[in-house]
């Protein structure tokens, strides 16, 4: 399995303490798999269609935001 090293703020290491029950490695690695889900979802459905290289790279970010929202979402709840 790789590594990869994180750089986060003071401000956001001091919070992540406070939960210290909280494997944060773990919400990561959930994070980059889910991320690179809807990555690929995106390019297979780019790769299908008549849509422009401008619309998919739209409909990339629109992915990538709500993604990041439900993900967000998920955490604070």
């Amino acid at each position: 399995m790789g590594n990869i090293t994180l750089s986060l703020p003071n401000e956001v290491q001091k919070e992540m303490k406070k939960f210290a029950e909280i494997r944060w490695s773990e919400v990561a690695r959930k994070a980059i798999i889910e991320r690179l889900e809807t990555l690929k979802l995106a390019e297979k459905i780019a790769q299908k269609s008549k849509l422009t290289e401008k619309d998919v790279q739209t409909f990339s970010k629109k992915i990538k935001s709500l993604a990041t929202k439900r993900f967000l979402n998920a955490n604070n709840s």
